[in-house]
């Protein structure tokens, strides 16, 4: 509030009343707001995310209704009789291998840095961020080359043993266990970070407690730290199994069946949308499951630490077990990172890549374009949803910030799915009425553009730069919004000449963010594409899936590339933002 509206009364306008505090604020803010261009356009983004959904339940509904006795169609019939129950059996499997996976991997890494100090312990704790870079399908290109008969390993063993292929069993890294790991390398950042976070915000001061009173190291971290980290944990395993069921790229490529890969062939080589549409709602269910388990299993049990929140002075390991720590750290990096990167660099370098060229340019062209486009867009729709739900305060503005939020828990081949539905009725609405009225040829406007993929990819990536948004608006103070309306600015003015200045380190990091997601973006692009447009993601796996791993080298380099830097840019920051909140319990 400026100095001059404290000091003279006067000086405010005679509609305006000064806030007395936060709520005060909103209220006001709100009043004065009314339903004005703000609440509208965040009602318009709701509705947008919202209409994939609607999209494939609709389609669900009248494919089981069909057009004569209400018996669903044919392919869903045949579906449901052969594959269907194989469906589920392999993406249970699959969630509860990656949820074991990534809660050992994730968790132990996290604690490991947070509670023990040992050598190459500052390098680790922010590279083991790293693997997020790394799209998983591209990682299983890598591990195929590596580990299949003609690879360098098993080569090597035959060269070694002088066995033949009938003398040994090796696994098969092509299946739903290769998939598991591929995952579990992939995604255990999503619990390292939380788990992380976690342990340095509560595990300092109670661990200090439970050593007081007799207990052991190990039973400190099982009865004190991992019970109050569990929220944090599971919310990371909740991430990393949407995205583990939103995934095409690596189940496709391993031939693994499961939800992803069955909507696409319903699609695509059966033809039969309705039936597709049975099976995204399926998946669908699966997330749903996914999200709601966790919020069952805690019951009415509670995680507060009350107090205590203080980094715990780290243990320095001796020789011996320092090694063995660090080495615990860096395996999954080198698992999940280090080694298929430079097996892409190999398989790039010694073999040869034919589409480095005008080809590859043209194709990162196109990667770049859907990329920025999505991510300027999504910047400015989340300032919509997050500015309306700050000055309208209400439930339908609350209700449209959270729904901008569900396209992430919806799987790319959903969306896709979900999108392609009404944009394809819109084109051919739009085509019958320009050939009615100007005798125009018809045409798919939309369909046939880029437009409807930054739309699928908009839907689906929103949240991401939502939550980065969100974050820069709440170090805000209300009262700054008062000030510029008792000026007399209106919310838009108030948006555009003081909090965007403001948020201009937010929207940057999520713009960033964005723009990674949508360049390794797969099935959506995939699915929604136009003719003769494809992208680093589609030329990766297209190639990948011809046996052309030596080609699909350089595309899968450039998409890891782009995310490296951000990636190394914000594990800096975690490491900084670690290291000084250590650093008073250091210095004790």
């Amino acid at each position: 509030m400026p100095a001059q509206f404290l000091m003279n009364p006067t000086a405010v306008p005679a509609h305006s009343t000064l806030p007395a505090g936060e709520p005060a604020t909103r209220r006001r803010l709100a009043a004065a707001g009314g339903r004005g261009v703000l609440w509208w356009l965040a009602m318009a983004i709701a509705a947008l995310v919202l209409a994939p959904v609607v999209a494939v339940a609709a389609r669900a509904v009248l494919g089981w209704l069909g057009p004569a006795e209400g018996s669903p169609t044919g392919t869903w019939a045949h579906l449901l009789a052969t594959v269907l129950p194989g469906y589920v059996g392999t993406t249970f499997a699959l969630c509860a291998g990656v949820a074991v996976g990534v809660s050992a991997l994730g968790v132990g890494a996290a604690w490991l840095v947070t509670r023990y100090d040992f050598a190459g312990r500052r390098h680790l704790e922010w590279a083991l961020v790293l693997p997020l870079a790394m799209p998983a399908y591209v990682m299983a290109y890598a591990y195929t080359d590596w580990l299949q008969f003609v690879g360098p390993v098993q080569t090597s063993l035959r060269e070694l043993t002088g066995w033949t292929r009938a003398d040994y069993r090796f696994p098969d890294v092509r299946s739903t266990g290769g998939a598991v790991l591929m995952f579990s390398l992939v995604l255990y950042p999503y619990v390292y970070l939380l788990a992380r976070t976690a342990f340095l915000e509560r595990a300092g001061g109670l661990a200090e407690v439970g050593r007081t009173l007799g207990l052991s190291p190990r039973a400190v971290f099982w009865r004190l730290s991992l019970p109050l980290a569990r929220p944090a944990i599971v919310g990371g395993v909740a991430l990393a199994l949407m995205e583990t069921l939103a995934d095409f790229g690596t189940v496709s490529y391993f031939g693994v069946q499961t939800f992803t890969t069955g909507i696409y062939r319903a699609w695509f080589s059966l033809g039969d949308r309705a039936a597709a549409a049975h099976l995204s709602m399926l998946l669908l269910g699966f997330v749903v499951l996914v999200l709601t388990l966790e919020g069952l299993s805690r019951g009415r049990r509670r995680f507060h630490d009350l107090g205590l929140r203080r980094p715990a002075a780290r243990h320095t390991l001796r020789t011996g077990p320092g090694a063995l720590a660090a080495l615990a750290c860096a395996l999954p990096l080198i698992g999940g990172f280090g080694l298929p990167a430079g097996l892409l660099l190999r398989l790039a370098f010694q073999e040869g890549d034919a589409q480095f060229g005008p080809r590859f340019l043209t194709l990162a062209g196109h990667s770049v374009l859907v990329a920025a486009c999505t991510a300027v867009l999504a910047v400015g729709l989340a300032l919509v949803l997050a500015y309306a739900d700050r000055v309208h305060r209400g439930l339908a503005t609350g209700w449209a910030h959270r729904i901008g939020s569900l396209g992430y828990a919806l799987p790319g081949t959903v969306v896709a799915v979900g999108m392609l539905i009404p944009v394809t009725q819109i084109d051919h609405a739009l085509g019958a009425a320009l050939q009615s009225a100007f005798g125009w040829r018809p045409q798919l406007w939309l369909t046939g553009s880029v437009a409807a993929l930054v739309l699928a990819c908009l839907v689906r990536y929103l949240a991401a730069a939502q939550q980065a948004v969100d974050a820069g608006l709440a170090r805000i103070t209300p009262n700054m919004d008062a000030a510029a309306r008792c000026l007399g600015h209106t919310a838009p003015a108030v948006l555009r000449r003081v909090h965007l200045p403001l948020l201009r380190g937010s929207a940057l990091t999520a713009a960033l963010l964005v723009f990674i997601d949508v360049m390794k973006e797969l099935p959506a692009t995939l699915v929604m594409r136009p003719f003769n447009f494809d992208t680093l993601a589609t030329q990766a796996y297209l190639l990948a899936s011809d046996e052309r791993l030596a080609e699909a080298s350089t595309a899968a380099l450039a998409i890891v590339a782009v995310g490296l830097l951000p990636m190394i840019i914000i594990s800096r920051q975690i490491a900084r933002s670690a290291a000084s909140a250590s650093a008073p319990t250091a210095q004790a």
